[in-house]
Formats: C-alpha cells, sequence, structure tokens
C-alpha cells in the first residue's frame, strides 16, 4: 500500500549535504515528492511504498552526512499527493527561523586531493570547499543557508561550477561557497607601502617569511600574524610589536609527521589534531625540540595545528617547516576580519598579507583543548565547534537573551526550545570588543529573526555586559557568576538531582559583594547554598593586584610579619610600595574582599618563582605546572575553620622553606586533596567549572583521586570550563 509523509528535521542540516542525501535515499527507496530548507531545518514529503518507510526513517536519522547533526524529527502521515519523481526545490521561509547553523570547517580530503591534482580543474585553487568542509557560519547573514544569505551572493558562478552546484549527485550540490578560479574570489599579496598583485601571492607571502619579516594571513575566521617559528628573531621582533611579553604562540606545522619532530604527542591528540574541527590542541615538546624558547618562555608545552583551509596547506607546501600563526588582533581586542582594519590596527606589526575579496560576516578565533588523558578539555570554544545547538525540552514563551560575563565572553539564546550558545568573544575591555560583543548579538538577531522578551547577566555591576543590558530597557535578571559555572555543566550532562558544585576561577562577584573564586556549593537548578569556601583576603590596590602578583602574596603574608621567612619576603618590596600596601591593608583602602583559588595560584607563583607580575590570564598556573613532580607526594595540612573557611596561610609560610618544585607540587597536590576531602563529607555527585579547573596538572591529579575514591565526577564536554560558559548556566537558571 502507498503511503505519504512529512518530514520535518532540525538541527545541522543545512550546508552540509543533507538535502542531496535525502534525496539519495529516496532514489534508493523508489520514494517521490520533494525535499527543501525551510527556516527552521529541511522538509520532506514522501510517498511510496508502505513497507520500505522503517528502512528509509532508520537511515534519515542514523546516516546522515559528516558535517549534519540531526536533533529532532517530526513525522505525520497526509494524503496521497501522487507525485511522479522526487526532487529538491527552492528553500521556503517559514514563520519560526531556528535551524543551527554549522560551525565553519576544515578541508576535506577530498578537496586536498583535488587541490594538488594538477589535472584537477581546482589544482592550487586556494578557497577550494564542497558541502563537507568550508566556511559556513562566517560568511552567513541569516537563515535559511543560501548562497543569496551568504558573503558569496556577489559572486556569479561560471558554467562548471553551476552544473556541479546543481547537481544532487554531486558532492557540490548547494554548497553556497562553490568557486573555482574563474568565478571565485581573487586571492592578492599586499605590502603596506601600496602594492599589491594576484600574481603567485602566497609565494611572495612565503618569501617575506623566509626573510624573517612579520606578515599576515587571512584565514577562515579572520586574519592570523604570522612569521617563521624557526627564526628567533622573527619571534622576539614579534613580541615586542604585539606587547607580548611571554604569552605563548601557537605553531601551524604541515603535518602530523612535522608535529612529531618538535613534540611528544599521546594517541588522543593526534586524534584531536587531525579532527575535522583541526583545533590548536596543547601538546608537550620535545626535550630536543628545535623550536625557539620564545614561542612559549617557561613553559614545557606549546599550542600546535594543522591547516584547516587551503591558503593554509598551499602556504606550508612552499615553505615546508612550521610557522606562528596567533590571532591578528590587538591584545583584549577581537580577531580582525578585514584588510582595513588590519592596516589600521597592525601597521606597525606587520609588513605584507594576503587577503581575497570574500567577506567575513561574523569573525571566530581558532579553539583550543588538551587532553586529560583521555578526555577533551575546551579552553576556547570556536572555529569547528561553535555555535553549539542546544535542543531542549523546556518550554518558554519568552525569548532569552543571556549577556555571559566580562572576562572570554560569549552569549546565548533560548529560542522555541534550543539555546544557541555563540563562538568565543573575548574579553570586553575595549571599545572594539564592544563592539564585537554588539555585533555578536545582532547577528544571533539577524539568523533568527530574534527579538529578546528577557535578558539575563552577571550580577558584577561593573561588568561591560551587565551595562549594556541595564540601557536596553528590557525585563533582565542577574545570576550569580559561580552557579552559572555550576548549571552549564549540569546541563550539558543533563543532571537534575542536587550536587558538589565546585567553582574556581580568578574573580566573580559574590552574593556577599565580595570577589568570589574558590566556591563549593550545594546545587539544585533552582537554588544553591554556599558551604565552603577559601577565606577571604584583600587584593590590595583592587584589579592592579590582577597583575601585580607579588601584592597577593604580600596580603597573605602580612599579618605573619613576625615570622622570619615572611618578613624577608616583605622587605623584598621597595619602601615607597610597603608603605602604600601596608596603608592599604590597614586602611582597607582600595582592598577588596577575595576567596579566589585564581588568585591563590598568583601568590604561589609570587612566593615560589618570585614572580612580580603576569602579563597574560593563567600564566601563573602554566608556571607552576613546569614545575609540578609527581614523585613529591606530599602536601599541606587540610584546616576548615569554624566558619567553614579553608585555611591556607599554613600553606604559603611552608613555601617561603622549600624548594620550588617540591612547594609547587605541595600546592597541587593540596588543592586537589581539599576537593577530595570535603566531596568524602558530603557523599554527592561533584560538578567542576571555572577556569582554575583548566590547569592540566590539577586536572589529572583530581581524576586520579576521583578514580581512586569511585566518586562520580562531571567535568565541562563541549563547552569551556571558563567564562565563556556562563552565558549557558544563565539560560539554565532562568528555564527552572
Amino acid at each position: 500500500m502507498k503511503i505519504c509523509k512529512i518530514y520535518e528535521i532540525e538541527g545541522i542540516v543545512q550546508g552540509v549535504g543533507f538535502r542531496p542525501f535525502v534525496f539519495s535515499l529516496a532514489k534508493k527507496y523508489n520514494l517521490n515528492g520533494f525535499v527543501f530548507n525551510s527556516s527552521s531545518g529541511v522538509y520532506i514529503e514522501a510517498e511510496g511504498d508502505e513497507e520500505v518507510f522503517k528502512s528509509f526513517e532508520s537511515e534519515l536519522q542514523n546516516s546522515v552526512p559528516p558535517l549534519a547533526v540531526v536533533d529532532t524529527i517530526s513525522i505525520a502521515e497526509t494524503a496521497l499527493k501522487n507525485f511522479h519523481d522526487f526532487k529538491i526545490t527552492k528553500s521556503a521561509h517559514s514563520k519560526s527561523k531556528n535551524t543551527s547553523i554549522s560551525p565553519d570547517m576544515s578541508l576535506c580530503s577530498e578537496c586536498e586531493k583535488e587541490l594538488k591534482d594538477k589535472n584537477n580543474r581546482r589544482f592550487g585553487y586556494p578557497l577550494i570547499n564542497c558541502t563537507n568542509c568550508g566556511p559556513r557560519y562566517s560568511i552567513i547573514r541569516t537563515v535559511p543557508y543560501d548562497r543569496v544569505n551568504s558573503s558569496m551572493s556577489g559572486f556569479k558562478m561560471c558554467p562548471e561550477c553551476e552544473a556541479e552546484y546543481n547537481d544532487p549527485l554531486n558532492r557540490r550540490y548547494h554548497a553556497q561557497p562553490i568557486s573555482c578560479p574563474k568565478c571565485g574570489p581573487v586571492v592578492k599579496f599586499h605590502d603596506l607601502n601600496g602594492f599589491s598583485t594576484q600574481d603567485s601571492p602566497l609565494e611572495k607571502l612565503a618569501h617575506a617569511i623566509n626573510e624573517g619579516k612579520i606578515t599576515a594571513l587571512k584565514g577562515m575566521g579572520g586574519f592570523h600574524i604570522v612569521c617563521d617559528a624557526l627564526n628567533e628573531r622573527a619571534i622576539l621582533s614579534l613580541r615586542e610589536k604585539k606587547r607580548r611579553k611571554t604569552k605563548p604562540f601557537a605553531v601551524l606545522f604541515s603535518s602530523i609527521e612535522m608535529i612529531k619532530e618538535y613534540c611528544d604527542i599521546t594517541i588522543e591528540e593526534e586524534e584531536a589534531l587531525l579532527s575535522q574541527i583541526r583545533p590548536i590542541v596543547l601538546v608537550k615538546k620535545k626535550k630536543t625540540c628545535a623550536l625557539p624558547e620564545s614561542i612559549a618562555p617557561n613553559i614545557d608545552r606549546i599550542g600546535a595545528f594543522l591547516p584547516y583551509t587551503p591558503l593554509h596547506v598551499l602556504l606550508l607546501e612552499i615553505l615546508k617547516k612550521p610557522i606562528i600563526a596567533t590571532s591578528a588582533n590587538i591584545s583584549g581586542e577581537p580577531i580582525i576580519t578585514s584588510k582595513e582594519k588590519l592596516c589600521e590596527k597592525l601597521s606597525s606589526v606587520i609588513e605584507s598579507y594576503v587577503d581575497f575579496d570574500r567577506e567575513i560576516v561574523n569573525f571566530s578565533d581558532d579553539s583550543v583543548l588538551q587532553l586529560i588523558g583521555k578526555r577533551s578539555v575546551f579552553l576556547r570554544v570556536s572555529r569547528g565547534v561553535a555555535p553549539i545547538s542546544f535542543k531542549t525540552s523546556y518550554k518558554s514563551k519568552e525569548k532569552i537573551l543571556a549577556l555571559g560575563a566580562h572576562q572570554k565572553s560569549a552569549i546565548a539564546i533560548f529560542n522555541d526550545s534550543n539555546i544557541i550558545l555563540s563562538p568565543f568573544i573575548g574579553d570586553l575591555g575595549s571599545v572594539e570588543s564592544i563592539e564585537a560583543f554588539e555585533r555578536s548579538i545582532n547577528t544571533f538577531k539577524n539568523f533568527y529573526d530574534f527579538t529578546p522578551s528577557l535578558l539575563v547577566c552577571d550580577k558584577h555591576p561593573n561588568y561591560a555586559s551587565t551595562i549594556w543590558a541595564k540601557k536596553q530597557n528590557i525585563p533582565t535578571v542577574f545570576v550569580q557568576h559561580h552557579y552559572a559555572h555550576i548549571l552549564a555543566v549540569m546541563f550539558e550532562h543533563n543532571i537534575n538531582e542536587e550536587v558538589l558544585g565546585i567553582a574556581w576561577d580568578g574573580t566573580g562577584l559574590g552574593d556577599d559583594g565580595t570577589i568570589w573564586g574558590g566556591e563549593f556549593f550545594l546545587c539544585a537548578l533552582k537554588e544553591k547554598e554556599r558551604v565552603y569556601s577559601f577565606k577571604p583576603f584583600k587584593l590590595l590596590g583592587g584589579e592592579g593586584s590582577i597583575e601585580n602578583i607579588d601584592r597577593i602574596a604580600f596580603s597573605i603574608l602580612y599579618p605573619c610579619k613576625q615570622n622570619a621567612l615572611a618578613a624577608e619576603f616583605l622587605d623584598n618590596f621597595s619602601h615607597e610600595e610597603r608603605y602604600l600596601l601596608e596603608r592599604s591593608y590597614e586602611k582597607d583602602i582600595n582592598a577588596p574582599l577575595c576567596s579566589s583559588v585564581g588568585r591563590l595560584f598568583d601568590a604561589a607563583a609570587a612566593i615560589i618563582l618570585k614572580q612580580k607580575k603576569v602579563t597574560y590570564d593563567g600564566e601563573s598556573g602554566l608556571s607552576l605546572e613546569a614545575l609540578y613532580d609527581k614523585n613529591v607526594q606530599g602536601r599541606y595540612e587540610i584546616i576548615i575553620n569554624e566558619n567553614d573557611e579553608i585555611e591556607y596561610v599554613y600553606w604559603f609560610l611552608k613555601m617561603l622553606e622549600e624548594d620550588p618544585v617540591t612547594a609547587a607540587s605541595k600546592f597541587i597536590n593540596t588543592l586537589a586533596a581539599l576537593i577530595i576531602h570535603i566531596a568524602k563529607k558530603e557523599r554527592k555527585k561533584v560538578v567542576l567549572s571555572g577556569g582554575v579547573f583548566q590547569n592540566r596538572t590539577l586536572l589529572e591529579k583530581l581524576i586520579e583521586l576521583f578514580e581512586k575514591e569511585h566518586i562520580e565526577f562531571f567535568l565541562p564536554k563541549n563547552i569551556s570550563a571558563n567564562d565563556s560558559s556562563i552565558a549557558l548556566g544563565q539560560i539554565v537558571y532562568m528555564l527552572n
């Protein structure tokens, strides 16, 4: 018996070869009807023999193209229409726009083969792509994902490309960025003196790199600053020009074999490096590594990654050596996406660049992760991963916009049961960053015809995101920072019961008006109770102590000035500085109370390594990690006072007596042991979040102890432990 069925499919199903996949399935099962992209996803009407539909539906759900993700399929039977064949028809607009946007994806193996095939018409074409790879999020203005809605709308296809584009059995069927040397965007080499040419642009860029010059290359979601990774003079020049004293640079290698020449990598790290998202992966340098120390001073790891665009592949094929490839931006600002901004902002840094005239509509930085055993731990969630869509069972008439925090910003929306988390935006400490934050909001509004009826943001009144919210004349809810951290992870793991939520980070406003960051909560979806925390200390000079970390150590040791070693440490400060710090401490002048574990790491680095300042977030943790010796089994005494506060001053006094390796190792051991101690007391599932839990050594130690003690624990999975997950937690708070 013949029947007709309607299928409405939501998820990442546009721009990923889903309609050709449906077309092929329909032919396989002799079904007639049609399929098209809608504003909600993909719509199918199919009729045929009743007995084949079960197999058709199984493949529709389970055998999808590589980049497709099916969230939901709704199925309804309808009257027979007596279709004569199966067609892919023009996209249609529905009332609701909620289809998921695919992240940008790295060059696929088939396109790479064509890129290197001298007999292929796209041989050496630096913008080659197909439905299995290439730009998505970075070029789209709104859904449905059609060429007319992308930055390729101005490029008319040549007859050969048009034939591929319209052939449902071709790999480039409706690949919206499809192009070739005849009809595609033009790649050009430019120098800052006004010279410009499309003649051998990558060869000219390679020549500049080989001469030790600092250059730039347009990537998928923004420009990279690039230079020779084996030329220390070029690296030091880049550090000086970019005012980036010690923060590590990422290194782009041509192949996994080249990475293995310089680094020791695990099987899991190799799999991550080769994966479709092509992230930057933190890997261990070989002891004999020939890369200059200046790439990642004072630490034993580097961020390594592989080419993910044809431009990268072609450039590295010419150079045959690794290059520095770092985000093109001014420190603290978002990645630059246009040549105009590049020349305006970085003319004092670069001497030349390669650009192409396909606009980057939406910026996205490189995703960054590290492997803890077999677990991927994201440090930055962006290209290849975000936007992330979560199909939920929540029902609400509200259209919710969550604004995240201040550092490592990301936003999220709730729209028709979907939560969508944006790529990493950056720290909101500059005009340009706030403009990028607003652009991201407008991007999501355009994608989904989304007008928020409710805002949710952080409690901190001085966060740029909170200040922005207060200006919008939209009902706004304020959510405590660390609670949002835990809720995000609970949501990812579908946890509905009360947990022991441990949120450790650098800063976040607490319910009592002090700065939190070393918190133990009993957390449910609707409420929390702070049960333990670190005894507050004074941040002398307020936010200034976040950079001048020796002030934090001063604050902790000052009450112990009768101790000879503490007195010796305090005597290292100049007379004037000591006077100001003592006055700040005694008179509580610009000395907010703080319980942050991130700041305790800073104090430990100041004492153990004699570090006075840090130049980037997490530097103290990385420096202490580099000293860690797993053979040091000792730890400091765990003392919890009558106010359920963790005492730690004794730890820092002992550090003054010990060698750096012992002190750093015992400090990390103690933090891990403290968590286990409290977890065993509370006897609940443990949820961990906050930037401190990106510390590889601490996390490795914790996982080892959790497994040994049979304690069930949960870490962020596809989101980051840092503040870019806050927006997701804020949405979850509003929906419960």
